[in-house]
């Protein structure tokens, strides 16, 4: 018999055809399609890394209690979840790992069933895959038929969007968190892009907090069954750091702990003290944010003046639209300019006709992006 998961095909792996057309641009490839982070790890973060470099032992699967404080904090002051128990918190090894455990984790199976939306990142669907459940692609339960909708036991939130940008208000979460409890699911909202709201959900401009699963006014007296993911990726510049949380309903967490202390699922010390850092640094979080906001009013016209219907796209790394052509033929055009991009079909058949435009470049890069695009 043969060995190994039976897995999709990593999609990016498809893209290098338009990075091989984009580097031959004699001005050079700007690379718009993965949103990782290019800007410095900020000074304070480092500085608590070096710090913790001296750590012989091993770390706790849970986190430092200094964390955990520091997490529950965090909630409290940016995320509007007051008295948030430590013990209900725990690191993660980033948060694309969470995300592709946590069905087995929650000890999912063959007949459940795993919700995601209609346009997503595409490990909602690896996760329900490897713990043997059927993923399903619904932005409400009201969109499954009975049968399937009995079989529901987890259902992904994820807002802000990726790809899209879509970010659900306190009402409309507070509707899917009540339709997943009548259902006997556990919700999980991935919320890793929570800072960084554009335009009504700027807070830094007069607009709204991006609200979170855990908040009073969508948990409603309780965060049973209910469970936050967070990555300091985006806001504090450290995707390399593998630096992420998860918290919320204290039951869940304690069995989530043990399971996970078994499977050696461990954030390393040095890394758990820089989070500590991150988590306790407001100015570097704002300074971060006011780059990727200069770089998408940049980015945003520009990209309208090629003929970019943009759409949604009101928070997050990302800008999100259709040239009213295929896909691919969409990539192709933009390769032919230099620039790649993200192919929506990546994320799901509801992504068929869009791109996904990362604003994770340097400042030259998208400067010479908006000088091709115009």
């Amino acid at each position: 018999m043969g060995f190994g998961l039976q897995l999709p095909e990593y999609p990016w792996n498809t893209m290098e055809p338009y990075r091989d057309k984009a580097s031959r641009h004699p001005d050079g490839m700007v690379n718009l399609s993965i949103g990782t982070p290019v800007d410095p790890t900020p000074a304070v973060i480092q500085e608590a890394l070096k710090a913790a470099a001296d750590s012989p032992g091993y770390p706790t699967t849970h986190g430092t209690l200094k964390l955990r404080e520091a997490i529950a904090d965090w909630y409290g002051r940016r995320r509007n979840v007051p008295g948030l128990d430590p013990a209900a918190v725990m690191p993660t090894v980033g948060s694309k790992e969470l995300v592709a455990w946590l069905p087995l984790l929650l000890g999912l199976g063959k007949d459940n069933v795993v919700v995601r939306p209609t346009v997503a990142y595409p490990t909602y669907d690896i996760g329900a895959i490897l713990a043997g459940a059927t993923p399903v692609a619904a932005d409400s339960l009201d969109e499954l038929d009975p049968a399937t909708r009995g079989r529901v036991k987890l259902v992904w939130i994820n807002s802000p969007g990726n790809p899209t940008g879509i970010v659900r208000d306190t009402a409309s979460m507070r509707g899917l968190v009540e339709q997943a409890r009548e259902a006997g699911a556990v919700v999980a909202s991935d919320e890793c892009y929570a800072e960084l709201g554009w335009d009504e959900w700027d807070q830094e401009r007069g607009g709204k907090a991006v609200p979170s699963v855990l908040d009073p006014e969508v948990a409603q007296g309780s965060h049973e069954g209910l469970l936050s993911v967070y990555s300091l990726s985006k806001q504090s510049n450290l995707a390399g750091y593998r630096a992420a949380f998860i918290a919320g309903d204290p039951v869940l967490m304690a069995n989530l702990v043990n399971s996970r202390k078994h499977a050696g699922m461990i954030v390393p010390l040095p890394v758990q003290e820089a989070m500590r850092a991150a988590l306790g640094d407001t100015a570097h979080v704002q300074a971060q944010k006011d780059l990727y906001r200069s770089r998408r009013e940049r980015l945003l016209p520009a990209l309208r003046d090629f003929g970019l219907q943009v759409q949604h796209s009101e928070a997050g790394l990302y800008l999100w639209g259709t040239t009213g052509e295929d896909t691919w033929t969409a990539v192709d055009r933009l390769a032919q300019l230099g620039i790649v991009v993200g192919p929506g079909v990546f994320y799901g058949e509801r992504g068929n006709g869009f791109i996904r435009v990362a604003l994770t470049e340097a400042d030259e890069r998208i400067d010479a992006a908006v000088e091709r695009l115009r």
